[in-house]
């Protein structure tokens, strides 16, 4: 059964396991930006839970850590480059741009996803210029759907992204980012993320975090995380949230 068929289904026996029983809030983290520090990556992993691993395309240890990543139990994306509005320096290796006919937009996905192993589905790196243009996401969620066994996660790195309404315009299970972990890289500032990622979880019954293998996140999360249990949460696989939300549409 492929991952897109298993959400459904999954979806499917929530509805009828959860009956009348109120389920506890749900969390999903995404460790964003693997495949260049082999360490920092290293340790990401070992967090406890079923964190999701995103796996930059074509970086010197992207390979190895997502199959690091695939033999702790662990959920692999691919962490697509796409074209922000702040496009500063070369282009990156899988860079989605703006300026690409549909033939190289169509074989920089092939070859991007093909240096990820195991990845169960694609979340977006930068993306404020290009997730505004619906006639690319549609390049993109082409790509995406002809393998049916992806999903799709927007970084929302703009409010003016347009990337969940084309997903759902072709048939392309998506969901997006909640919260930011370590926008400011600082522990104060990452654990104050996370009681707002907790607070939005009670609040709404699910939220998607994405954090990075900084230090500071990764000291926090190491703290916090054996917590949640005991605190009233559950923290699940990225695939298990979007089969939870798409339950509750």
């Amino acid at each position: 059964m492929t991952i897109c068929r298993f959400l459904l289904a999954a979806a499917a026996t929530l509805l009828v396991a959860q009956g009348a029983a109120e389920p506890p809030p749900r969390i999903a983290i995404i460790i964003d930006d693997l495949g260049y520090q082999l360490e920092a990556g290293r340790r990401a992993i070992e967090l406890p839970g079923p964190l999701a691993f995103a796996v930059l395309p074509g970086t010197p240890s992207g390979q190895r850590l997502a199959r690091i990543a695939h033999e702790h139990g662990k959920e692999v994306l691919l962490h697509l480059p796409l074209e922000a509005v702040d496009h500063k320096g070369g282009m990156e290796p899988g860079a989605m741009m703006l300026d690409m006919s549909r033939a190289t937009f169509r074989t920089t996905f092939a070859n991007a996803i093909a240096t990820v192993p195991f990845a169960v589905g694609v979340s977006s790196h930068r993306g404020s210029l290009l997730t505004r243009h619906p006639g690319h996401m549609g390049w993109l969620m082409a790509e995406i759907g002809s393998r049916e066994d992806l999903f799709f996660i927007d970084s929302y790195t703009t409010h003016e992204s347009v990337a969940l309404q084309v997903a759902a315009e072709v048939g392309v299970i998506a969901t997006k980012r909640d919260v930011f972990l370590d926008h400011e890289q600082t522990v104060d500032a990452v654990a104050r993320e996370f009681k707002r990622l907790k607070k939005m979880a009670r609040k709404r019954g699910t939220a998607v975090a994405i954090g990075h293998p900084f230090p500071e996140t990764l000291e926090v999360l190491e703290r916090e995380l054996p917590k949640l249990r005991q605190e009233g949460f559950e923290l699940v696989t990225i695939s298990e949230l979007i089969a939870m939300q798409l339950n509750r549409i």
